[in-house]
């Protein structure tokens, strides 16, 4: 599978975004698929996850009730809104995809296809 992530840009702190991941090749609804993050300097850090179906997500504590993840099967499109954005927020947003059961993991060894990221910036 293929995975091309798209929304990112510049927005003010307290401001809104959705992030986009398209996704192309063998069957999307058969997949769990995730956001990661990483800061200039910083490792890679889980974001959000959403399983096969979308029934079930999870979020990284410093997320939770200002991050929302969905996906559209028929689109073959994940999403990931984000609200009151902060500064530390600031980051590559990466898409990626787990062909392993079709969970929503939290570990970025569980993935095993990832997008090329996209640039959230979040600045006054």
């Amino acid at each position: 599978v293929q995975l091309q992530a798209s929304g990112g840009g510049l927005v003010q702190p307290g401001g809104s975004l959705r992030l986009s991941c398209a996704a192309s090749g063998r069957t999307f609804s058969n997949y769990g698929m995730g956001w990661f993050r990483q800061g200039s300097g910083k490792e890679r850090d889980f974001v959000a996850a959403i399983n096969w179906s979308g029934a079930s997500t999870k979020y990284a504590d410093f997320v939770k009730g200002r991050f929302t993840i969905s996906r559209d099967n028929a689109k073959n499109t994940v999403y990931l809104q984000m609200n009151s954005l902060k500064p530390e927020d600031t980051a590559v947003y990466f898409c990626a995809a787990s062909s392993y059961y079709g969970g929503a993991y939290v570990k970025r060894s569980d993935y095993n296809y990832w997008g090329q990221g996209t640039l959230v910036t979040v600045s006054s």
